[in-house]
């Protein structure tokens, strides 16, 4: 498309390209709401074997026992994102009186692992729970013995190393954005319109549409001109 087709279009068809925006934006504003605070806060695990769980003769015990603590704390990473440990968390906050639905937590919690020790993330809107929840994480990391079938019925062990300190965390990009990308859709979606109503137009409006459907134009008489 070259600068006097852009020109053109803009010229003819300026309220096609600005009401979608328009309508994106007053909608946008309309529907507004001001992002709170959340925080944010981590917790360590150190991670092992049952105490009960017999050595193999003829290996050196101290061995096994960190590498098998570095698969739990892999096994477990993969398991704290899971809906079967929001629901774990979520019934032991029941236990503490606290009714968070399993849903709220899935998204709210996320884990790492760095050799024998687990590292479980919080992001929640209140700070005064932060506490409440992880020590509902940490029961639900120790009752593990479903997740294990490996360890004969006996759970993991899994040691809270930290106590939660929950720190303000700012609006998310995302939320930052939201506005202005509902602007830009709607701006890209009046060009859009622009487009297709140039390419359906009925009128003979210069002669560059005539040029375009092949015919010749012998003359041409200058807008505002007067006529005979």
């Amino acid at each position: 498309m070259d600068l006097h087709l852009a020109l053109t279009l803009l010229r003819r068809w300026w309220f096609l390209v600005l009401l979608p925006p328009l309508i994106a934006g007053a909608y946008g504003l309309a529907t507004y709401r001001a992002p709170g605070l959340t925080y944010s806060a981590g917790v360590r695990y150190a991670v092992g074997q049952p105490a009960g769980l017999a050595d193999t003769d003829g290996y050196d015990p101290n061995y096994y026992r960190w590498l098998t603590s570095e698969y739990i704390a892999s096994a477990l990473k993969d398991w704290v994102p899971t809906a079967d440990f929001a629901a774990a968390v979520s019934a032991q906050l029941a236990v503490q009186g606290l009714d968070v639905p399993a849903a709220a937590l899935q998204g709210a919690l996320r884990a790492d692992n760095a050799r024998s020790q687990l590292v479980v993330y919080l992001t929640w809107p209140a700070a005064d729970q932060v506490a409440a929840l992880f020590a509902a994480v940490t029961a639900a990391l120790q009752d593990n013995a479903a997740v294990f079938p490996q360890l004969g019925g006996l759970a993991a062990q899994a040691v809270a190393l930290d106590t939660p300190q929950p720190g303000a965390v700012g609006p998310s990009l995302r939320s930052r954005l939201d506005l202005p990308l509902k602007v830009a859709v709607g701006l890209a979606a009046g060009l859009a319109l622009a487009l297709l109503a140039h390419a359906l137009d009925p009128f003979v409006r210069d002669r560059r549409d005539l040029e375009q459907l092949g015919l010749p134009v012998v003359g041409e008489l200058p807008r505002g001109a007067p006529r005979p």
